[in-house]
């Protein structure tokens, strides 16, 4: 774990020092010292009421602490323009899913994130825009939807189109809030491997990944953070902390974990 004191925060895309955010007596997260450099993907790991959303709000500039300081891209929330930060920030999340309109068709709403809104409306877009939306969702193996209308997408494929249109800004760092709830196996297994390969670009923006499951960590994640009840269990390289000691202590059960190739799977002990 890298100190959090007098860092040069210019160098990281996200620094926490002594985060906390309080809801009347609830305390969401509390004392959280965090720092994401440019190069890692982390994933968030945690059971439900953890704190994983809270903290993907403060890096996505959507949530101010209660108390401590977060920069994020080498700027303090509180001392910003947030609508300054936001475009360099990529954010997937399942919130965002349920405002799509079901008559957008799918390279209109990538293309639109541009100017930070669901599908086009009196915006003008150049040849170039296009052509990066088409690429991004090429990159993501389903540029042949580019026409298709977003009601009419399988879950898996509006997954994918919604990280084409979170990383059509080309953010410093992309965001994604627990990308595989809801898939099929199928499904979920073709969106870890394109997340695999996302992470493996060296041009790739830093990561960061919400998740309640081991099996949805992408291979050429780096680091994780673990989280119970707003409080972190361990932080740092993916293989120190993801450890059945840890990953129990997270759960507040006992659980085996096994790791095949560069994938995790884990189950209660019996």
């Amino acid at each position: 774990m890298r100190g959090v004191a007098d860092v040069d925060v210019t160098d990281l895309v996200v620094h926490m020092a002594g985060v906390s955010v309080r809801r009347g007596k609830n305390v969401l997260v509390g004392n959280i010292d965090w720092s994401v450099e440019l190069d890692e993907r982390w994933v968030v790991l945690g059971p439900n009421g953890a704190g994983k959303t809270t903290l993907l709000r403060l890096s996505s500039a959507e949530l101010h602490p209660t108390k401590g300081k977060v920069h994020l891209l080498g700027e303090r929330l509180g001392k910003t323009d947030v609508q300054e930060l936001k475009p360099r920030i990529g954010l997937c999340s399942a919130a965002l899913n349920g405002r799509v309109p079901g008559d957008e068709t799918v390279v209109d709403l990538v293309v639109s994130a541009g100017y930070a809104v669901l599908g086009r409306w009196r915006e003008e877009y150049g040849k170039q825009d296009t052509d990066r939306a088409r690429e991004l969702l090429g990159t993501l193996g389903i540029e042949h939807l580019a026409d298709r209308l977003y009601g009419t997408l399988s879950e898996g494929e509006r997954k994918r189109t919604l990280i084409a249109r979170a990383l059509m800004t080309d953010p410093e760092m992309l965001l994604l809030d627990e990308p595989a709830a809801g898939l099929d196996l199928g499904g979920r297994e073709d969106l870890v491997a394109k997340l695999s390969e996302l992470a493996l670009d060296p041009d790739a923006p830093a990561m960061v990944l919400v998740t309640h499951h081991v099996e949805e960590i992408p291979p050429g994640f780096t680091h994780a953070l673990l989280l119970r009840e707003g409080s972190v269990v361990a932080q740092g390289l993916l293989d120190d902390v993801l450890t059945e000691e840890n990953l129990s202590k997270t759960f507040g059960q006992d659980l085996e974990l096994q790791k095949s190739g560069e994938r995790f799977f884990a189950r209660r002990k019996v």
